[in-house]
């Protein structure tokens, strides 16, 4: 069954959008069939130059959507001066077959079916695509899980690329996730201290909400009950470059308003991607299982200070509080137990030929330094740019110069 393509033209770009039917499970090429979306970005005069695959961050995220305006990915502009560029979809995101509910399936077969959506089936998706395309070799690009992708690419299939750029996105290799989210709640910590260092009267603000959410019933506008530990994950925004000023705008509005309930809703949003909740533990479980990893090392200070935000962490009660979530809950048990299969193979990474480079963000709060610097000293001749200068949307924020600094590490010009 080959795929179906379809051709268009925006402001100062050619699109051309393929639909591609892919194997859930790569070890069964004739099974079941799932959709995976990929959109090919070209300027107008550069339709033959080659490619490079976007892998998005995530995980359970679709492909940022290309314009050529500020609110497009502002390193699409320095890309498309080298590329054409291949935006995924990833497995069950965005136009991709998408991963809701999964109505009709019982747990078990839900939790089977949710397996197959780690970065090594989104590796042999891009094999499928790259081979349906005629690509030769192609070159990648991931933003921070984006980058556990083309980690697993380099281990899956290096032979296929000419070249990979990473950026925040350098995973631990070989160690269970507890040591990674011991290492990202130190970090969470540090930036909750930060936080009211510049916004000392939040504290008090964010108690006495927490005070309120114990005695009231407070209903977002999906009619879910916000909770207090529920509220505390608007902590995941700490991690960006603009996200204390994100919050600290949420926090001055009227919890009567309804802008402070639409804000909290949208600032927790894995009811818009419940795959994420649902696999994004397992990115971690490099041959581990994950056991709720966050919750169970949630350091004592959560319990005596309700003030403190989480991270970009995930945890079981999310399927009761989050109705969204709710019918995948039996299913996301299931694989807290499961023993996920390895994801990178450390003696092919340690006889890397494909020329690499990687942005590492010393005050990264969702990718923990340390053990993205022992990963870049295992993949041989990756070349790193070690940068205080940023946090982890540095591509977002900055991609122009950030895309660029990695081109010229891979290609000698650094």
């Amino acid at each position: 069954m080959s795929h179906k393509s379809v051709a268009v033209r925006t402001r100062g770009l050619v699109l051309t959008e393929h639909e591609f039917p892919i194997p859930l499970d790569h070890s069964r090429p004739n099974g079941e069939r799932i959709s995976v979306f990929a959109r090919e970005v070209s300027d107008p005069d550069g339709l033959d130059r080659p490619f490079l695959v976007f892998f998005q961050g995530g995980p359970g995220h679709e492909a940022s959507r290309p314009t050529r305006n500020p609110s497009g990915p502002g390193w699409l502009d320095r890309a498309l001066k080298d590329f054409r560029v291949l935006m995924l979809d990833q497995r069950g995101t965005g136009r991709s077959s998408p991963v809701g509910m999964l109505p009709g399936l019982a747990p078990k077969q839900q939790a089977e079916y949710l397996t197959h959506f780690r970065a090594d089936a989104i590796v042999r998706d891009a094999e499928w695509i790259r081979s349906e395309l005629g690509v030769e070799k192609w070159s990648v690009l991931g933003q921070s899980f984006g980058g556990f992708c083309v980690t697993a690419y380099l281990s899956l299939a290096p032979g296929s690329l000419r070249e990979a750029f990473i950026t925040g996105g350098l995973p631990p290799i070989g160690r269970p996730p507890d040591e990674v989210y011991i290492a990202t709640y130190l970090r969470v910590l540090d930036r909750n201290r930060q936080y009211y260092d510049r916004y000392p009267g939040d504290r008090d603000r964010v108690r006495g909400l927490h005070k309120r959410l114990e005695k009231e019933d407070l209903r977002l506008p999906s009619g879910d009950r916000l909770t207090g530990r529920r509220f505390r994950q608007l902590g995941q925004m700490l991690g960006m470059s603009d996200g204390a000023e994100h919050l600290h705008y949420i926090l001055e509005l009227p919890a009567d308003s309804p802008a402070f309930r639409h804000d909290v809703e949208a600032g927790t949003g894995f009811a818009r991607n419940p795959l994420y909740a649902i696999v994004h533990e397992s990115s971690y479980a490099d041959g581990w299982p994950t056991r709720w990893s966050a919750e169970r090392l949630l350091p004592s200070e959560f319990a005596t200070s309700p003030e403190l935000f989480t991270g970009e962490h995930v945890f079981s009660w999310m399927f009761e509080d989050y109705g969204a979530l709710a019918p995948l809950k039996e299913a996301a048990e299931i694989l807290a137990e499961h023993k996920w299969p390895k994801l990178y193979d450390a003696t092919t990474l340690a006889a890397n030929e494909v020329p690499a480079a990687a942005a590492i963000y010393v005050n990264d709060m969702y990718v923990e330094r340390e053990l993205s610097e022992e990963t870049a000293r295992a993949i041989r001749g990756l070349r790193t740019w070690i940068t205080d200068e940023y946090e982890h949307n540095a591509l977002r924020a900055d991609g122009e110069r950030v895309l660029g600094r990695l081109i010229d590490l891979v290609r000698g010009r650094a």
